[in-house]
């Protein structure tokens, strides 16, 4: 009798792994077809578009994309902008979160709560003035347009403070005790302890920064400035014709992003689920 059931139980399980690798497959291919294609000619993506790759790997498309196009500089320009940004929205989201949770003095909550309001603000209400503080600061086609109006993000410091909030008082008491500072409390124990919650927010913050089109497109104008979504851009409106440029261009693009989403899905799933919703 335990056999039968071990043996269905083990049916079962094939039959569901069956099943994600079917439904997986279903989500890789077009990413796959994408790969392929880049590596076709024109003729031969449209004759046959069935088939992955074609009957020779066509290099000479990646070659026109970095060399013709400037994909190249653009991801520079974009690696430049979305590693600043990056870092700085942890930073500010650490230290605004945990003065949110851990420390009290008037009005933390009040001030908190329109903090985070701002989240609701569409930004096409504050681009125009977005717009005008750049060109006020002399910022107007320049990198750091793309950098200094998002260092802060509500969103990371409701993340971290709702982490933060998980802690229990007894371990900051106990370093208190000892004779720390807030400061190296922070560093010392709240920041170590705190890895799943940084990962979710590099990632949120890495996808943001590198996804972004409608400020550069306003901020920047000069092509040596441009990102890799208005490279994407200037690719689409020179090679419309010719699909395979496009799609290798968007395959440098999507490149880093899935790397970075591969190598911190373990600890953006464990933040997600592990920061709690204490208010």
């Amino acid at each position: 009798m335990f056999t039968k059931v071990d043996r269905g139980f083990s049916f079962s399980k094939l039959a569901f792994y069956i099943f994600l690798t079917l439904v997986g497959l279903l989500f890789v291919y077009p990413f796959l077809f994408m790969l392929g294609a880049s590596l076709k000619d024109s003729p031969e993506i449209f004759h046959d578009i069935l088939n992955l790759f074609g009957k020779r790997l066509v290099w000479e498309n990646y070659a026109t994309v970095l060399g013709t196009v400037n994909m190249g500089r653009y991801m520079l320009n974009t690696a430049v902008v979305t590693i600043l940004v990056t870092l700085g929205q942890i930073a500010t989201s650490i230290l605004g979160g945990y003065a949110f949770s851990r420390i009290r003095f008037p009005g933390r909550d009040l001030i908190f709560r329109i903090y985070l309001g701002t989240i609701m603000i569409p930004f096409t209400v504050i681009m125009v003035p977005m717009y005008k503080l750049m060109l006020l600061f002399g910022w107007v086609d320049k990198l750091q347009a793309l950098v200094v109006p998002w260092l802060f993000t509500a969103a990371g410091t409701f993340l971290m403070r709702q982490f933060f909030m998980n802690f229990p008082k007894e371990l900051e008491e106990a370093a208190f005790l000892d004779g720390a500072n807030r400061f190296t409390i922070l560093t010392q124990i709240f920041i170590p302890l705190s890895g799943p919650a940084i990962a979710t927010q590099f990632t949120i913050s890495f996808l943001y920064g590198w996804n972004s089109f409608i400020w550069p497109l306003v901020a920047i104008q000069s092509k040596n400035n441009y990102v890799v979504t208005q490279g994407l851009a200037d690719i689409q409106g020179g090679y419309h014709a010719t699909p395979p440029i496009v799609l290798a261009g968007t395959t440098l693009v999507i490149i880093p992003t899935v790397l970075v989403f591969l190598f911190a899905q373990k600890y953006f799933v464990e933040g997600v689920t592990t920061t709690g919703m204490k208010n």
